[in-house]
């Protein structure tokens, strides 16, 4: 275990720890009667960042890899079923979560913008381009997904770096 990761890791939990226990409206709602479940909100969303920060995007494998890394970390780690099942009941309290940690931070007043492209097919021959009014704008290029070249220009997206996520197009 990385000893950054750790310390990142540790200090996530606290602070979602906090932040939940603050605002007990943003936990999903439980039964009042039933298995107290063993291991915590916050505790799920810290494997859930550590998953994401480890690359791993396998739940089964990360599950595995845990218990043989984390189990000092983590005294009781569910099933992969269990697992699955808390990180989608926890969805909208993890987005909630990561606003409010952005703006405790200074990365959401930053003026970082994110860029972004994708190639836009134009055409596929040089002629095509020559007799199109895309001529002089596009570029050649190859593209691995569909194992062929082609003649495109780039479509370019950018955003400041707000830490909020939008769902609409």
């Amino acid at each position: 275990m990385d000893t950054d990761l750790d310390t990142l890791a540790t200090a996530f939990y606290v602070a979602a720890d906090d932040l939940l226990k603050a605002h007990p409206g943003r936990v999903p709602a439980r039964p009042r009667i039933g298995i107290s479940p063993r291991i915590t909100d916050a505790e799920v969303m810290t494997l859930a960042l550590m998953q994401a920060l480890l690359g791993f995007t396998s739940e089964a494998r990360w599950l595995r890899h845990a218990h043989k890394n984390l189990a000092t970390m983590f005294p009781y780690l569910p099933g992969q079923a269990g697992y699955n099942k808390r990180l989608r009941r926890l969805f909208p309290t993890m987005n909630w979560l990561i606003g409010v940690l952005v703006q405790q931070s200074d990365i959401g007043c930053d003026d970082v913008w994110v860029v972004d492209s994708t190639p836009v097919e134009c055409a596929r021959s040089k002629e095509t381009v020559r007799r199109s009014e895309m001529a002089g704008w596009a570029e050649y290029g190859y593209c691995a997904s569909h194992s062929r070249y082609f003649w495109a220009c780039a479509c370019t997206w950018s955003a400041p770096c707000t830490g909020s996520r939008s769902d609409t197009p």
